[in-house]
């Protein structure tokens, strides 16, 4: 009789056993979505709350946008300067320019004329020593500052008669392309700071309220995203070799007294200490490989994140 007793409370536990390693652990996730801050300003506005549904590009939250605007407006201003000056480039140099470079030559050499006249005036007189050297010495140096102003007035005219040159133009086609790309890019942050759906979601978490100044990098708002939840679940070593990609499960939620029929869309390769939860016995000390299930039915798409789950597979990939 006792025999007997034994060989029953073994066979028991060989089949709580056996029962223990077709269950898979894990809890229920969906995937996730954060928008972080790309600038620290006052939050100003707040469209949602925790839990609604969005569609991608709904509005969600607004960030103070004066900072942003003003210099938004600076670079523009700056893109517009540019694009002025490589067009008088291309242009080349006005008539009225030309003329006014003309008339500041001829001053310039009648000027240096009269130099000269009284440079070799004062020569004569030097000859009879009637005036100083000094006097002479200042006749010469006048005479050099109006032959040097005149040749600068010549080589002024004959740059703009030359017209302009292409590396000039070069030059200020890439000072143009600089200005336009900031002005781009602060386009670019001035409207991050309208934040919207990346996708199709539910709201999950938003860490800040009205008012608050998020620092930079700081996730403004968290999203549940995707078509359906999936289990993440731990699959012991013992299951690993008889499951693949595609095979059929049974999913246990905790809470929810219906199964759920699920697809395994990834199974990892790579094994992985068992997490703490799945830890009795002798799982201690064995691998687990890492899968995450997919779950079908609309009635899955209620469920919110972080349930726990339980898995049974029978490897059938159809």
């Amino acid at each position: 009789m006792n025999k007997l007793a034994l060989a029953a409370t073994l066979l028991a536990v060989a089949g709580c056993n056996r029962q223990h390693d077709e269950q898979m652990l894990g809890t229920l996730e969906w995937d996730r979505v954060a928008v972080a801050a790309e600038v620290s300003e006052p939050i100003v506005r707040i469209v949602v709350k925790e839990g609604d549904s969005v569609h991608a590009g709904d509005p969600i939250l607004d960030l103070d946008p004066r900072r942003a605007d003003a210099q938004l407006a600076q670079a523009r201003a700056d893109a517009q300067r540019a694009e002025s000056a490589l067009a008088e480039l291309r242009h080349g140099t006005r008539i009225e320019t030309i003329d006014a470079a003309r008339a500041t030559l001829a001053g310039a050499e009648s000027t240096q004329q009269n130099a000269k006249r009284e440079r070799d005036r004062l020569a004569e007189i030097r000859k009879r020593g009637l005036i100083a050297q000094a006097d002479l010495d200042n006749a010469e140096t006048a005479l050099r500052t109006a032959t040097a102003q005149a040749n600068n007035a010549r080589a002024n005219l004959t740059e703009l008669l030359n017209g302009t040159r292409i590396e000039d133009i070069e030059q200020a086609e890439a000072a143009l392309a600089s200005a336009q790309a900031n002005v781009d890019h602060l386009t670019l942050t001035r409207a991050r700071l309208d934040v919207r759906a990346p996708a199709d979601g539910r709201v999950d978490a938003l860490p800040f309220k009205l008012g608050d100044q998020p620092p930079l990098g700081a996730t403004l708002v968290s999203m549940l995203s995707g078509p359906a939840p999936y289990a993440r679940i731990y699959v012991p070593a013992s299951q690993r070799a008889h499951l693949a990609q595609g095979a059929h499960c049974r999913v246990d939620v905790e809470g929810v007294g219906t199964a759920f029929t699920a697809r395994i869309r990834s199974l990892r390769s790579d094994p992985a200490f068992t997490p703490y939860f799945a830890l009795t016995g002798d799982d201690a000390s064995r691998l687990a490989y890492r899968a995450e299930l997919v779950l079908d039915g609309d009635a899955a798409k209620k469920l919110p994140a972080g349930l726990p789950a339980q898995a049974e597979c029978d490897g059938d990939v159809r």
